[in-house]
């Protein structure tokens, strides 16, 4: 079942949405500002985000930079400027659809994005001690289920998605956590590397290593 991530603040809009998305057969989850959708993302592991410009705690376009390498985007917006569409495009979405819309057309650009866009497969990490389910956030450690924060989650995926390369920690801030609007320093990703070092690591078994004064690798 496909999944989509309907990031709109006004709520009576988000559920009409959901609701219709739902009877077509789609996963839907609803996120109503920024914040809420980088915490929920790797939860759910979207293949599409119906994204809104104007959100609460900032704009969707900044949002979409950081969406865009991990889920399909669809801008769903009141902003209709010519230069507004051309950034939306420019930033990497699929399509960019003002309101008002017709339901039955978005929901045709909806199909045509998934289609194109579709995943051979879902993304799993297994290697006998370590298994992690990133679509359905489900993980254990030594066949023992182990729950990870959605920060946790985030630096596995990335972590994992780069296999012996080195991921600086400029580039881990700011696909963890840069947002536009918000800063986060080193200290605060130290935190979060220790914490997952715990969880998931034994004397047999090392995954993340610290290239001093430049970032992490996941060794395999």
């Amino acid at each position: 079942m496909q999944k989509i991530l309907i990031v709109e603040d006004d709520h009576e809009l988000n559920q009409g949405i959901s609701y219709a998305l739902k009877k077509e057969g789609y996963a839907v989850r609803s996120a109503y500002s920024m914040k809420e959708t980088q915490d929920i993302f790797y939860t759910i592991n979207p293949d599409l985000v119906l994204l809104d410009v104007n959100l609460p705690d900032g704009d969707g376009f900044s949002l979409c930079k950081w969406i865009k390498h991990r889920a399909a985007v669809l801008f769903l917006t009141a902003r209709d400027l010519e230069e507004d569409v051309l950034q939306g495009y420019e930033l990497g979405a699929e399509d960019y659809v003002t309101k008002p819309f017709s339901m039955k057309i978005l929901s045709k650009r909806i199909a045509v994005i998934l289609q194109r866009s579709e995943k051979p497969n879902h993304r799993i990490f297994d290697d006998g001690f370590l298994f992690i389910d990133f679509d359905q956030a489900k993980a254990s450690v030594n066949g023992s289920e182990q729950s990870f924060t959605p920060t946790e989650f985030r630096l596995l995926y990335e972590l994992t998605s780069h296999t012996n390369q080195l991921l600086t920690y400029d580039i881990l801030l700011e696909r963890l956590w840069d947002s536009g609007n918000q800063f986060v320093d080193k200290h605060a990703l130290a935190v979060n590397v220790n914490r997952l070092r715990k969880k998931i690591e034994d004397e047999a078994h090392k995954y993340i290593f610290n290239v001093y004064g430049m970032g992490y690798q996941w060794l395999d």
